[in-house]
């Protein structure tokens, strides 16, 4: 039975330019021969789990998942369980107001620990701007400079910063622009870090869904949130935005963001990384904000997140001994295999990050 599964791995290997126990740095190491009937059964969820529990190898992960992405494979190996999320997408809403604070208890609060090694010094988890910088913290700050820039920061205007993080982008919008904000996030973590570095600056965090928002802002942003919405809720997250923004502010929405519209999330992420996520598309942000906004500008950046997502990799395995504290080893796998997949996705064009700068239609 092993023999005939594993030649059934093989024939849908050709083209990929990867091998079962080959000597490629990208090519499969078999450690346990049960791998075969696993991926054949659950598809990517089996792929990853089977990864997390040592069932296989790769020298270059991030580099097998590239050419796998390349190859289609992900598309020609389905399972019931991709039916079922699927489905499940279709008819649920799964990031409802119930749902709403889920990924920040499963996500962004397993420890701040693991955030603080393997993020820059602001610890701002989204695509950093590598143009010129040769470290995460550069990188980040001409992020930073981007977003800020565009929204044209005067002093004293007050903001709104959407799933804040641990705090680091509104604490550098107050230091350097002088602008009062409120941070929201559905993550407790970072309610409790954001308000510990930012003490004394004019901001405040509050764990808060954002349907929940009220008040007035000179200018709002969000960066790396919208994916946590949801295409069900993607027309009330922009109502909100329009409503709490003045006529004459602008909007600044950073998001991964994919060219094929698409419900579900794939099945091993929306276990173990980003529950109930979803990428949006570019007509699915378009139809959003119809009658509510225009589009200033539409910048696209994702060629800069594969090196910031290595980068991350590479502090998380740099600091393991300190983090192996807190976090066992099939941890560890799990998020190796999060960054390194996710980075495949960026080099084999899957997935793009888009700054989107929008303005009030009736402004």
């Amino acid at each position: 039975m092993s023999r005939r599964l594993r030649k059934k791995i093989e024939y849908l290997l050709v083209g990929c330019d990867v091998t079962l126990n080959g000597n490629a740095p990208w090519d499969i190491q078999v450690l346990n021969d049960d791998l075969y009937a696993r991926v054949l059964l659950n598809g990517s969820i089996g792929l990853g789990e089977a990864y997390m529990d040592g069932w296989w190898e790769a020298q270059d992960l991030d580099g097998l998942i590239y050419r796998l992405l390349a190859a289609q494979l992900d598309k020609r190996v389905r399972s019931w369980r991709d039916l079922a999320s699927l489905c499940v997408s279709k008819l649920l809403n799964l990031q409802r107001r119930s749902r709403a604070f889920l990924v920040g208890q499963r996500h962004y609060d397993v420890g701040n620990d693991l955030y603080e090694k393997m993020l820059d010094r602001r610890m701002i988890y989204s695509c950093g701007l590598w143009d010129s910088a040769t470290n995460l913290d550069d990188a980040q700050e001409a992020k930073l400079k981007l977003v800020f820039g565009k929204l044209g920061l005067e002093p004293d205007q007050r903001i709104l910063d959407i799933g804040c993080g641990w705090g680091g982008a509104l604490e550098y919008a107050a230091t350097r622009y002088q602008v009062r904000g409120v941070g929201i996030t559905v993550s407790q973590n970072q309610v409790e870090h954001a308000s510990r570095r930012c003490d004394g600056l004019p901001i405040a965090f509050v764990l808060r869904d954002y349907r929940d928002l009220r008040g007035s802002f000179d200018h709002i942003y969000s960066i790396g949130m919208f994916e946590h919405v949801g295409v069900k809720n993607h027309r009330t997250y922009m109502d909100t935005v329009h409503r709490c923004l003045r006529r004459d502010g602008r909007f600044l929405l950073h998001a991964i963001g994919t060219a094929v519209s698409t419900s579900p999330t794939d099945p091993w992420i929306n276990k173990y990384i980003f529950p109930n996520s979803m990428i949006p598309s570019q007509s699915q942000i378009a139809t959003a904000i119809e009658g509510l906004f225009y589009i200033t500008s539409w910048q696209r950046i994702g060629s800069h997140y594969e090196r910031t997502l290595l980068a991350w990799r590479a502090n998380v395995e740099h600091h393991w001994q300190e983090l192996s504290q807190a976090h066992n080893e099939r941890f560890f796998r799990m998020w190796r295999y999060y960054l390194s997949a996710s980075a495949a996705s960026f080099r084999a064009r899957r997935n793009d990050v888009w700054q989107v700068l929008l303005a009030p239609v009736d402004a």
